[in-house]
């Protein structure tokens, strides 16, 4: 596999892995719950999605040819909460996704050397995909915590149980001490 199909292949593994972690952290939380917002200066769970959606497709529609700041985008209207089904939600995000996933899929590996555009300001390709990669980690980050606190005592942690680091490296990899 060369650099490209490596580098390509790396960024695609972690944002599906983002993905899927707040797809499992949102699975825990009730279809009112993604709606509350922990106080009056933070984002319910809703409204985190539909802004990562809204800026997926915004920066990966066309992403070689237009800015990645859509004309049609309204940012502002992202931080309302205007879904009121899961489903609708979920269709929306997976919509954001998708365009994420089929732009990814579809760079050459000339296509790194290119200059794209977000918001007038010039990026490297690499560069634009980093900034998108960081700034949906952050949200997915957002997701996990508020879907943690509104689950409570019912939560199924996404990652190894607080306390469990060592039976988990002793059953995934055994006795460490003994290896070089």
């Amino acid at each position: 596999m060369n650099r490209f199909s490596q580098f390509i292949s790396a960024t695609i593994n972690t944002f599906e892995a983002n993905k899927k972690m707040a797809e499992r952290a949102v699975e825990q939380v009730s279809d009112e719950g993604l709606h509350v917002a922990l106080d009056d200066h933070t984002n319910s769970i809703a409204v985190i999605m539909k802004h990562v959606a809204g800026n997926l497709i915004s920066r990966w529609t066309d992403f070689l040819t237009t800015d990645g700041e859509k004309p049609d985008r309204n940012r502002d209207e992202e931080f309302v909460d205007t879904f009121s089904e899961r489903a609708e939600l979920l269709a929306y995000w997976e919509r954001g996704w998708t365009t994420l996933l089929e732009s990814l899929k579809s760079l050459t590996a000339d296509d790194l050397e290119k200059t794209v555009y977000i918001r007038g300001d010039a990026h490297t390709v690499p560069l634009a995909i980093q900034r998108s990669l960081g700034h949906t980690c952050y949200h997915v980050g957002q997701i996990v915590q508020v879907a943690r606190v509104q689950a409570g005592d019912n939560w199924n942690t996404l990652t190894i149980p607080r306390g469990q680091s060592e039976e988990f490296n002793q059953k995934h990899w055994g006795d460490r001490k003994s290896q070089p």
